[in-house]
């Protein structure tokens, strides 16, 4: 029976939705392509209809899956305007996220596979780590002189290793533990720096204050 141009358009897509999950869940190496095409109600003679190879699916797989990571990211702020950094540590570093192994975080699930894949999953990867620091950036306090993309990187770091070692341990309290510890290493990073930062205005505004009241008793005196 042949397929119309909509209809493989649309299985291409369901093809892309299940790899992203199924990659997550058991690495781009531990699934075949048979396993892929029956997740996806269709069958293998398909798949070379749809894509070029495994890594050609993998590298669009990857990019869906950090979109959706992303997208996860940008509902989590909106839901908690007032404070979005703690909206996303809260979603990140959760015991609900670290059992998500199908729909969590592809940088955790699959990040130390994706160093072994072709160019194209490394592009994907790329551009959604990028993605997460544009994210990051905006929601921290900055001091003077101070890179946002570098402080960007420390968080996401932190917090990807945290639920890595978190999923990675049998014991609950320990996997409990590495994400407690991030949270309170992320939240307190924030509160010293914006201490900094309002010890840097109050200074700021002595400072001015001390030329304003020069200026005024040398005008005085005149």
């Amino acid at each position: 029976m042949r397929v119309s141009r909509t209809q493989a358009a649309e299985n291409r897509q369901t093809v892309i939705n299940v790899a992203s999950r199924l990659f997550r869940e058991r690495g781009f190496d531990g699934i075949g392509l048979k396993d892929l095409m029956e997740g996806a109600g269709l069958t293998q003679g398909a798949f070379y209809k749809q894509f070029e190879s495994k890594e050609d699916l993998a590298a669009q797989a990857s990019r869906r899956a950090l979109e959706s990571a992303s997208q996860r990211w940008s509902a989590a702020i909106a839901e908690n305007p007032d404070d979005p950094l703690g909206a996303v540590i809260a979603f990140y570093l959760s015991a609900g996220h670290r059992e998500e192994k199908q729909d969590g975080c592809p940088v955790v699930s699959l990040g130390s596979d994706a160093a072994r894949q072709e160019a194209g999953v490394k592009a994907a990867f790329e551009d959604g780590i990028k993605a997460y620091l544009e994210v990051l950036g905006p929601l921290l306090p900055q001091t003077d002189g101070e890179d946002a993309n570098a402080r960007a990187m420390v968080v996401l770091s932190t917090m990807v290793g945290a639920m890595t070692l978190s999923r990675a341990v049998n014991d609950p309290d320990l996997a409990q533990g590495f994400l407690n510890t991030a949270v309170e290493h992320v939240r307190e990073g924030v509160r010293r720096r914006r201490g900094e930062r309002q010890t840097l205005r109050g200074g700021r505004k002595k400072a001015s204050y001390r030329t304003s009241n020069k200026a005024s008793n040398m005008k005085t005196r005149r």
